[in-house]
Order: structure tokens, then sequence, then C-alpha cells
């Protein structure tokens, strides 16, 4: 959605188009309220996605709110990803809420695993995983533990032999995802190295879309930043004048030939999304790399003209929604916090998996405990105060289309077809 937005403007050709948006509860609220407004008269709206899922990283959860104002719904409430019974009935117990019930389901299937010590338990979980790496996947609630678990892991497959031993360093592009649109609005949020890619571009500063940039220089009393250009010419704005700016810190990756690796942002050149998994096949000095993605394609390119890449053994539980793998791996630290450790982050991860999962955690006694909390964002938005109502009801009213009955769901998905 974001893409489609920095891409397109509002149409008025009276043409008649039908647009479904996918995972809808990740969308925030004032994403929602630009969407909507793009739309021309004769579109309609099909929203698909599962309430109980996470929520956007910005503010608000309009996907919710629509609903609770009554929004006609189709509710589709057949699971058909598990095809072992007892995960199945865990992740059945988790759709409905039930979560310390699906804890003690899977601590009787003898999938919970309690390792006190954090490196021990980092450890076993890259061990088990390169024990079978086919079709499997790592979720960790955070970026720390996930990074950590992604080094271990390619350290663990060169040993028993599944990626090549030999390896280069390149340097890629990390996002700040700790960054909200809220904060990049504000000079004092950035530092001196962190780079810049604009969605959008902008005409006013004669940036060009996609175009990267370095901030050499923060102005915390004004608020101005002071970047680099790809030419070699600095120049300096207001960041609250640019919308679609990404923010990234430069870092090293090591890559051998046999890595999964999954793409960090999207590329139109390359026509892969973000958080798209694949395998590297083989790789130069030079950054010149071939990659095959879990969907079939065979990609040539440079890492110095697409740095967006990582690991893709562990990934996040946001960024694991809507993915699916045979067997899932789970990491829960119940210190990390309600923020990371929820009963959404069980219900996603959990229900990953086709035939095994298995949660590996510090304290198994808080386990239920932890990840039976709620996590629910509040309705009120930076958007409401600054700019009025989030979202118009006349322009939802009119355009949201009328889903048909379905019968089955991938997990609890309403207001659509299910995955």
């Amino acid at each position: 959605m974001q893409h489609f937005l920095t891409r397109n403007q509002q149409q008025d050709d009276q043409q008649k188009r039908l647009y479904v948006v996918d995972e809808s509860s990740l969308a925030g609220t004032k994403q929602v309220n630009e969407f909507f407004n793009r739309l021309g008269e004769h579109d309609r709206v099909l929203l698909v996605g599962d309430v109980r899922q996470h929520e956007a990283v910005e503010a608000g959860r309009p996907y919710s709110q629509l609903q609770e104002a009554g929004m006609r719904t189709a509710q589709l409430d057949e699971i058909i990803r598990q095809q072992d019974p007892a995960l199945k009935e865990a992740v059945e117990q988790l759709s409905r809420g039930e979560v310390r019930q699906a804890v003690s389901s899977l601590e009787h299937q003898g999938r919970v695993h309690e390792i006190e010590d954090r490196h021990e338990r980092l450890t076993q979980i890259a061990s088990d995983y390169a024990r079978q790496p086919e079709n499997t996947l790592v979720i960790s609630p955070d970026n720390e533990s996930r990074r950590e678990l992604n080094l271990l892991i390619h350290r663990e497959m060169q040993q028993r032999g599944h990626v090549s031993e030999q390896e280069k360093t390149f340097t890629v592009l990390e996002a700040r995802q700790e960054l909200t649109g809220a904060d990049r609005a504000w000079a004092t949020q950035y530092v001196p190295g962190d780079v810049l890619r604009y969605s959008r571009g902008s005409k006013s500063l004669v940036i060009a879309s996609g175009e990267y940039a370095s901030v050499t220089a923060v102005d915390h009393e004004q608020n101005r930043l002071t970047v680099e250009r790809q030419d070699g010419r600095e120049i300096t704005y207001n960041p609250r004048d640019l919308m679609g700016v990404s923010v990234y810190r430069q870092a090293e990756r090591e890559f051998s030939e046999g890595d999964r690796v999954q793409f960090t942002a999207p590329s139109k050149d390359l026509h892969v999304a973000n958080r798209e998994l694949g395998t590297i096949e083989h790789l130069d000095e030079r950054g010149s790399i071939g990659i095959h993605t879990d969907s079939g394609r065979h990609l040539e390119f440079n890492l110095k003209d697409h740095p967006h890449l990582d690991y893709g053994y562990a990934v996040t539980s946001h960024s694991s929604q809507g993915q699916t793998a045979d067997r899932v791996l789970i990491h829960v630290d119940t210190e990390l916090g309600e923020q990371l450790v929820n009963e959404r982050m069980a219900y996603v991860s959990v229900s990953r998996a086709r035939y095994d999962a298995h949660i590996y955690t510090n304290d198994q006694t808080e386990l239920a405990h932890d990840l039976s909390r709620e996590a629910t964002h509040s309705t009120a938005t930076t958007a409401e105060h600054e700019q009025g109502p989030a979202f118009s009801t006349e322009t939802t009213e009119h355009q949201l289309s009328e889903p048909t009955n379905a019968q089955s769901m991938s997990e609890g998905q309403s207001a659509s077809i299910g995955e």
C-alpha cells in the first residue's frame, strides 16, 4: 500500500476498480485515510485480514474500528493451514484468545522448551534449525535477537556443510525500524551517517524518486537536516516538508553461497516485495549476486544498486505475518515486555506452521501469562489532533465493497476470503 500511495495519485478517468488490501490489520490510520481519499467515484475496496493479528507500527487500528462501526463483514473460521491435528487445536485456541490453554496444549505436546541462559537458548535454536533447515522459519520478537539468531544460524549452517564456508563481506542498509512516521518529521531523531531514501522525491529540492542521500549535519533548534546527495552536493531542509522518506543505517553482512536471505525493501526494477525470501546461488567480491526466490524466480543484481538484503533464517513476528513454513521455531524472551511479547505475537508466530512449531523461552512458568497480554493500539492518533477526523465514514460506507459468502480460511480472517 505504501508503494501504491507513493506512486499513484487519485484517478479521475471514471474507470471501475476493485482494490484488495491484504493483511489490513497492519495498515495505520493515516495510511488508510490517504488511501481512501485517493479512491475514485466508482472504486471499491475489499479488506482482508485478521483483527487478532499484528496491528500497524504507526498509530491507529482502522481495520478493527471499521468493523466495530458496522462495516459489513464475512467471517471465515475454518483453519486450513495446520496439517497436524494437535497443532491445529492449539492454533484454534489462540484464534479464540485462549492463550493459556494453547500454551498448555503445546507444553503437553512437548513443543515448549525452557533454556534460561540467553546465549545457550539462541544457540540451541540455531542448532535445531540447521539439523532440519528445509522449509523451517525462525521467529523472534525483537530485531536484536533476530540479528543474533541469523548470524548463529549462518555459522551453524557453515559448520554442517549446508552453506559455503567461503563468505564475502558487503555493506547493506538496515532500516531504523524504531522510527515512526511522526519521528521522521523531526531532525532530532536523525544522526550523521544515516542513509535516507526518498520514495516520493521532491520538485522543490530537485530530488528524484528513489534517490539516496546521507545525513551530514543536524540542526536541532531549527529542525533542519543537511544531507549529502550521491553526486556530492549538499542540501539543507526541514524534514517535515518531505513525505515518503525511509531511514537506514549502514551495516556489514557476511554472505555465502547457500545462505537464506530476505529483501528488506521492495524493488520495482527487480519486481520483489519487502521481506521476500530466497537463497543465494552465487556471488562475487564486486557485489554481483544471484538469488533464487521462494516464488521460483532467478534474480541477478549488484548489492550496490539494491543494498536492502539481510539473512532470511530468522524474522520478527511482524515480518512473519503472511508467511507459511512447515516448521516454525519461536524465540520468546519473557523479559522483553508486552509491546513485543503478547497474544498477537503468540497467535501470528504459532500459526505460521503447517506441521510443527516449537517455543524456546527463558521462563516457562511466566510464558502463558506473558503471551496472554493484550497489545491493542489506542484509537486516538496524531492525525486526529493535527488534521481533524482520522477518516471519513462517508467514504468508507460508500466505497467499501460488500464481500460474498465464503466457507474456508487460513486462520480466523475477516472481511474477505482467506490466504
